[in-house]
């Protein structure tokens, strides 16, 4: 079956995105200079995880667009942690933390390029 292989990050400010995910989730950015565009390829510094990207959004957001919806969420040691660390980088909670019954604790935020991530803490305990 296919499964996802790749991810790719969304930015009206690369820089600005990179400062912020840099900082909440330690990744470090390269330029690839082989694309067409503004584009950086992704090292989340974990051992076998998924590759991927950060570009230039390929155009402005409108007033009342839907956001891209298609979101990846992302399994941390400490979800309360990680949403202090996000909401001080700039993200915005828009979903708090609730339990994932008997699985663990999950979150929605918005970071600085207003693109939707999820936070993951596994807690079998979790009600």
């Amino acid at each position: 079956m296919p499964a996802p292989c790749y991810f790719e990050i969304h930015a009206d400010d690369c820089k600005r995105a990179q400062r912020f995910y840099g900082e909440v989730f330690g990744w470090s950015f390269t330029y690839y200079e082989a694309a067409d565009i503004e584009y950086y390829r992704i090292a989340t510094n974990e051992p076998n995880a998924m590759a991927g990207g950060l570009l230039k959004r390929p155009s402005m957001v409108q007033p009342m667009q839907a956001p891209n919806a298609f979101v990846v969420t992302l399994l941390v040691p400490s979800l309360d942690a990680y949403i202090e660390k996000a909401v001080a980088a700039g993200a915005i909670v828009a979903l708090p933390k609730f339990a994932v019954k008997e699985i663990g604790w999950t979150a929605y935020l918005v970071d600085t390029e207003k693109n939707i991530f999820g936070l993951f803490q596994e807690d079998a305990s979790a009600r």
